[in-house]
């Protein structure tokens, strides 16, 4: 994978839903963090997926909508807890927005699997306190490889 393209995706900052209000998060720590000190979300499995956009082509909002939608509804079907969550860019100017979504329990092989069905680059898994960017698309690199990060918890 380019190292310009996984950098932007390590530092993506997630807002995931929490009881206690939205928790902002990337996957760009140095160190990484006790599980102790994590906010609980962070210690449980889940995955992250979208529809938007696949394999990094724009499409029109009422497309990627769609599509989402969707995406949404065959996880749901498949009896997963669904949570909508977003993907941006903390630059001050960044103008990049991704809706996604926060997958409560989905295992690593079934987030690649959504991933490539949706043609979408990359999906992020949450196992043992760990995210994890799993590549989906065979352009970017081999299907399933990992590239392990630490959570960084954002104010």
């Amino acid at each position: 994978m380019d190292q310009t393209l996984l950098r932007n995706y390590l530092a993506t900052v997630y807002e995931l839903p929490t009881a206690s209000g939205p928790l902002r998060v990337s996957l760009d720590a140095d160190l990484e963090p006790s599980p102790a000190g994590l906010p609980e979300l962070l210690n449980q499995p889940f995955a992250l997926v979208t529809a938007y956009n696949p394999r990094s082509m724009l499409l029109p909002r009422k497309v990627n909508d769609g599509r989402h939608a969707v995406m949404r509804d065959l996880l749901v079907l498949g009896c997963y807890r669904v949570e909508q969550c977003v993907g941006f860019e903390e630059e001050p100017d960044g103008v990049w927005r991704e809706p996604a979504w926060l997958v409560h329990g989905m295992d690593r092989e079934e987030a690649v699997a959504f991933g490539r069905v949706f043609r979408q680059n990359t999906v992020v898994v949450c196992r043992n306190s760990r995210p994890e960017l799993v590549v989906t698309d065979p352009t970017c690199d081999e299907i399933g490889k990992g590239f392990m990060a630490n959570w960084r918890v954002r104010s």
